[in-house]
């Protein structure tokens, strides 16, 4: 079998890497990035890191609006789809990259693997809301990561085959814990105690977009008594930048450029709390026994929420400060999201397609 499988972003090639260890024991895979993330920092070590191999090709789209980025991948998925002829495009997750390559695929009449289906937030103010229900509704093989992303996909009649497959992030997390414990030395570096920090990332469009909601967070961050470190997305580095709160929060934080895969696990698992407004982090912080604090009016994850895991807090300043200072780590966990087996069950099912 011949798999083309394009990727983006960050959380991608973390879910691809996972995936693509089975995937080429046995069958051709050939890897598509678009660029959406571009910077070396948020692409190219990840790919060194996670042991994936180089790109078959990068398409280097960049940064842009929705619409033209989304465009420009569409047409240039379209040229890689129609010269490798694969038997199935592979995608990941909810970013333009996504769906551009789910339209490509569906005009071309080639079958659409979507690892990360049936996720919902039900707010379609979301770019990645829309991304993931519209890429669901083109896909002919749905693994979805829990039974409730099961019962989303049943619930809109989607026409392709939906299979729990448990989520491949999982896989991914617990691979990158035990190689983080020992090659990663971040928190020397940075000279941090296991237990006695905060882990924050702040990069939401609607979070940092906004001059006084973005200080509030921030200031809201600053008054926890612990360190709190924050890996700052370049986003969020031109907006503080654009705002002129970026002096205070240098003062106030420990911010420091985007960290390498194993050095964020590192820092997730070892974290008092993670506060954080990205989808992804929740779920590893859940995943790493972290309690997170959400910076969001919702969540993709619902079950880590239901679970006492997880506290979702949008960007009331206030309800940050009391959330994180009652942050604790209930006594049971359940398991959701499979066994970490969830890879080998995408190529098995791949395979029976």
């Amino acid at each position: 079998m011949k798999v083309l499988t394009v990727v983006g972003a960050r959380p991608q090639f973390i879910k691809a890497a996972a995936v693509s260890r089975e995937l080429r024991r046995n069958h051709d895979e050939v890897l598509i990035h678009t660029g959406q993330h571009y910077d070396e920092e948020m692409s190219d070590v990840f790919f060194e890191e996670l042991g994936i191999p180089e790109p078959d090709d990068n398409l280097a789209v960049g940064s842009d609006s929705h619409g033209a980025q989304t465009a420009e991948m569409l047409a240039g998925l379209e040229e890689r789809i129609e010269a490798e002829d694969p038997d199935a495009v592979l995608v990941y997750g909810d970013t333009n990259s996504t769906l551009a390559a789910a339209i490509a695929a569906a005009k071309m009449d080639t079958d659409i693997a979507h690892v990360e289906a049936g996720l919902r937030s039900y707010n379609r103010s979301m770019p990645e809301e829309i991304n993931r229900v519209l890429t669901d509704h083109a896909a002919d093989l749905l693994f979805a990561p829990s039974r409730r992303a099961v019962e989303n996909l049943r619930e809109e009649s989607v026409p392709g085959a939906v299979h729990n497959t448990g989520d491949v992030m999982y896989d991914a997390v617990l691979w990158a814990r035990d190689r983080a414990e020992d090659h990663s030395d971040i928190l020397d570096e940075l000279d941090l105690e296991p237990s006695e920090y905060v882990l924050a990332t702040v990069h939401r469009a609607g979070n940092t977009d906004d001059p006084d909601k973005l200080a509030g967070l921030l200031d809201a961050l600053a008054d926890d008594p612990r360190e709190v470190v924050l890996p700052a997305h370049p986003r969020t580095i031109n907006r503080m930048q654009e705002y002129g709160i970026r002096e205070d929060a240098e003062e106030k934080l420990t911010l420091i450029d985007p960290a390498g895969y194993l050095d964020f696990v590192r820092l997730q698992d070892c974290a008092d709390v993670v506060a954080t407004d990205s989808g992804g982090v929740q779920k590893e912080a859940f995943f790493l026994d972290t309690p997170c604090v959400t910076m969001r009016e919702e969540t993709e994850w619902r079950e880590t929420v239901e679970a006492g895991w997880n506290t979702l807090v949008g960007a009331d300043g206030e309800a940050i400060r009391r959330a994180l200072a009652t942050a604790d780590a209930p006594a049971e966990k359940p398991r959701p999201y499979g066994d970490g087996d969830a890879a080998a069950n995408v190529t098995r099912l791949l395979d029976d397609a």
